[in-house]
C-alpha cells in the first residue's frame, strides 16, 4: 500500500468529532480577570495597611507603634512597582512580622 493510498482510505471514515484522539471544539474564552474583579485601590490598599498596624501592633507591644508603622508601609512600598497586587498583603505582614520578631528579639536583649 502506497501512502496516496492509506491517505485515502484515512479520508474515507474519518472519527465522529469529539472521539478519542480529537480535541473536542471549544468556545474563545475572554481575557482573564482577577478573582476579586479589580485591582484594589488607594483606599482598600489604606485600610489593609491601617488593618495590618492594628494586628501587629497586638501581636508586638513591646515595640513602638511607630515603628510598626513605618515597618509596614516600608515593607508595602518595596512592592509599589509591582504589577500583580493580590498578594501583596501577605507577604507584607510575612516581612513585617519577620522584622519586628527580630526587633521584638533586640529589645527583650537589651533589658
Amino acid at each position: 500500500m502506497t501512502i496516496e493510498e492509506q491517505t485515502r482510505q484515512a479520508d474515507v471514515h474519518p472519527p465522529a468529532e469529539g472521539s478519542i484522539g480529537l480535541p473536542r471544539p471549544t468556545e474563545r474564552a475572554g481575557p482573564a480577570t482577577p478573582p476579586s474583579g479589580s485591582p484594589p485601590g488607594p483606599y482598600e490598599e489604606s485600610a489593609t495597611i491601617r488593618d495590618m498596624v492594628t494586628r501587629l501592633r497586638a501581636a508586638f507591644p513591646s515595640v513602638d507603634g511607630a515603628t510598626v508603622e513605618a515597618t509596614v508601609r516600608a515593607e508595602y512600598d518595596s512592592f509599589r512597582e509591582a504589577r500583580i497586587r493580590a498578594f501583596i498583603p501577605i507577604l507584607v505582614e510575612r516581612r513585617s512580622r519577620r522584622a519586628l520578631g527580630a526587633a521584638s528579639e533586640q529589645t527583650r536583649n537589651d533589658r
